[in-house]
Formats: structure tokens, C-alpha cells, sequence
């Protein structure tokens, strides 16, 4: 009888301490920004997006994201752009969406859906009707392990990089 008294007790506090941890390690879940693969992005990206008068499918396998701790998002897709000028697919390459401001190469963006290529080596984001909204320096990083068509990762100084192959831009809130 002494035992099972010892043992409900034991148990009782076993559950305080988890309730206890509990709310904590989801504050600390919560509160941390995603980086979104490709996977994540299916259900969230249209099968074409609208850009300069005509429509442009998607490429599901190459994009990548971020989901910010507020629950705010960051996409990007690469886009098929055969049916556009020339001039059009040089700066047009992705499909770019943020919900928020950001600071893209240091430089303000705000919220809004817009094309978005690698050029030499300036990153140009341009809005729906092929004009130019930004356009910063990028960067080329030989040691990257394994470079993909499209994708996002963390950025070891903080917040995201967006690479295209070796190329990238610095991305952050």
C-alpha cells in the first residue's frame, strides 16, 4: 500500500514536470523560422502564375521557402518562361511571393508577388508587369556541397539564403 502511494506520487510529479516543460519547448517551436523544401511547398504553390500578360507553370521540385515564426511566408519557384521574349527570361527565372517586408542583399522589399531572376551578378526582382523593383548585388559560393536548380537554406550570418546553382541573395525580416 506504502509502494503505491510512493508510486502515484512519483507519477504525479512526472506529469507536473512535463506540463511544466512542455509550454516552453513550444514557445521555443513556435518561435523559430522554417525553411520550406520543395515537399512543403506542393500544396501551397499554383500550378502557373501570371507575369507579363501570359501564364507561366511552375516547377514544384525547384522551389523553396521560409515560414517565419508569426506564421508569415517567403516562396519561390522557378518558372517555365519558353513563351517569353528573350528579354523577359533573362531577369524572369522565379516566381517570388513574401508576405512581409524583407531585406533582400540588405536592401528593403516590401510585401508582394514578383518575377525574379539572377543576372551576371545582380539579383533583379521585377513586379507582375516586367518592371524593375530591386536589383542588388549576389553572391557565387563555390563550397556549396550540393547546388540545385532553386532552393533556400539558412544563412550562417542569420536569417535565409536564395540560391539559383552557386548564385545567392541574402534574405531576412
Amino acid at each position: 500500500m506504502r509502494n503505491q502511494a510512493i508510486l502515484k506520487m512519483a507519477a504525479a510529479a512526472v506529469m507536473a514536470a512535463a506540463m511544466l516543460v512542455a509550454p516552453g519547448s513550444m514557445r521555443a517551436q513556435a518561435s523559430s523560422d522554417t525553411v520550406l523544401k520543395p515537399a512543403d511547398m506542393q500544396k501551397m504553390l499554383p500550378a502557373s502564375v501570371f507575369y507579363r500578360g501570359q501564364q507561366a507553370p511552375t516547377e514544384a521540385r525547384n522551389s523553396g521557402g521560409v515560414k517565419f515564426a508569426d506564421g508569415f511566408y517567403m516562396l519561390a519557384a522557378l518558372v517555365d518562361t519558353s513563351g517569353y521574349t528573350t528579354g523577359v527570361q533573362a531577369k524572369y527565372q522565379a516566381y517570388f511571393v513574401t508576405e512581409v517586408p524583407l531585406k533582400v542583399g540588405g536592401e528593403n522589399l516590401p510585401a508582394g508577388v514578383y518575377g525574379a531572376g539572377f543576372v551576371g551578378d545582380k539579383f533583379v526582382l521585377t513586379d507582375v508587369g516586367a518592371h524593375d523593383a530591386l536589383c542588388v548585388n549576389s553572391g557565387e559560393d563555390a563550397g556549396l556541397k550540393h547546388p540545385m536548380p532553386l532552393q533556400v537554406v539558412a544563412d550562417p550570418a542569420g536569417g535565409f539564403r536564395l540560391y539559383a546553382g552557386r548564385k545567392y541573395v541574402s534574405l531576412s525580416r
